[in-house]
């Protein structure tokens, strides 16, 4: 079957609610991909950052087929020998107290809102129904009714209210805004510390510092969307280290499994999560056999194979090279590890088209609203291979 074989059953059975570059795979591993044709390619998007180790990691296979033998799901109906390791290994990785299991990043998100909002009305004492949760400006946290609700991007939104109140939206990056617009019913306020779907915006030097201090004094939950931007991605295990900060809840999700199975996790101090009772929340599959033991061991290799360390310095290494890029089309080139997004110019006709042409060098990458291309290859990748694709993105961004 060739490539439009398979783009014309998608089209014809499938919503249309994506729109892929025309590249149809079948297979990869590491860094590389191969389509229906045989034709390979460099993946610098790692579906999003849930496949920083690399496509079908041989431990994280090995471990999934081991799981899979022996039992896969009891749901939380039952206890499995799989889900209190990963806690515990979870918590020592990122000094957390408590940890929740749940499968999408979405779905992590949606349990933080309602654990925050019952904090808020069990401990904190903001009266019932009240609870405000601060969210950003261009934020990104998921699909959802709830998520998109708080959403500023029109599209998002357009045709699917009404939505839920409880939501307050200020600027990225603006810690007096925090600040200004929290009240006494204030519970939470939710980021992402870099903004991966916005067009990877980076804020100033100190802001998670200062709305670190900001929280504490108010007696507001911090919230940290670490989906994207955690688990080495940044070049740190959190991207909260480069501050040197620690979240009252993390968000994990994504390269959580690998990219082997959906796993996601809120990450919390005992207070928030302490809240919850039997039946208060959860999920058939959060916390599942097959899950907790693909998560223990894309835990395991990040670490036993330093990836975090290379993203920290491939990511450097790259934003060097592709800053030695002359092109008039460059606007703006800003990146943290290996999660970085070149900003074009309104006159360069809009980033899908240089991806277009980088698929057909071999290399796959995605824009990102309009005018950005992300780059967010696997944290295996080495010089040599961000030479070879350095040369192709000079090559398609020099007019």
């Amino acid at each position: 079957m060739n490539t439009q074989h398979y783009i014309d059953l998608e089209n014809q059975f499938g919503a249309y609610n994506y729109k892929p570059l025309n590249v149809v795979l079948t297979r990869g591993e590491g860094l590389w991909v191969w389509d229906v044709e045989g034709r390979k390619y460099l993946d610098f998007l790692s579906a999003y950052s849930a496949v920083n180790q690399g496509h079908c990691h041989p431990k994280i296979m090995q471990a999934m087929i081991e799981q899979a033998r022996k039992l896969t799901l009891t749901s939380r109906a039952f206890r499995n020998d799989q889900l209190g390791p990963l806690y515990k290994e979870l918590c020592e990785m990122t000094h957390s107290h408590k940890v929740l299991p749940m499968n999408s990043g979405a779905e992590a998100v949606e349990t933080v809102i309602k654990a925050v909002r019952k904090w808020g009305y069990k401990i904190k004492g903001v009266p019932e129904n009240q609870a405000e949760i601060i969210v950003c400006r261009n934020n990104f946290h998921g699909r959802t009714i709830a998520i998109i609700g708080f959403s500023t991007d029109e599209q998002y939104r357009d045709g699917f209210g009404p939505f839920a109140p409880g939501f307050k939206v200020i600027p990225f990056g603006d810690a007096e805004a925090l600040e200004k617009a929290i009240t006494p019913n204030t519970v939470g306020f939710m980021a992402e510390p870099i903004q991966g779907e916005a067009g990877v915006i980076i804020p100033a030097p100190g802001y998670l510092g200062k709305v670190r201090e900001i929280c504490n004094r108010q007696n507001v939950v911090l919230i940290l969307d670490e989906i994207q931007t955690g688990l080495g991605r940044t070049g740190k295990l959190l991207a909260e280290e480069h501050e040197g900060i620690e979240a009252d809840v993390t968000l994990i999700g994504k390269a959580l499994s690998g990219g082997f199975y959906p796993v996601s996790a809120v990450l919390s101090n005992t207070d928030v999560l302490g809240v919850f009772m039997p039946g208060d929340h959860g999920s058939t599959f959060g916390g599942n056999p097959l899950a907790c033991a693909v998560a223990r061991t894309a835990l395991k290799v990040l670490i036993e194979e330093k990836m975090i360390e290379n993203a920290a310095e491939t990511g450097s290494y790259f934003m060097s090279r592709l800053r030695e890029i002359k092109s008039s089309y460059i606007k703006d080139i800003r990146g943290k590890g290996l999660m970085i997004g070149v900003e074009l110019v309104p006159e360069a006709g809009g980033a899908r088209r240089f991806c277009e042409q980088l698929m057909a060098k071999g290399m796959l990458c995605k824009e990102t609203h309009d005018h950005v291309i992300r780059f967010a290859p696997p944290l295996i990748i080495t010089k040599a291979d961000i030479d070879w694709a350095t040369e192709r993105i000079q090559a398609v961004l020099t007019p």
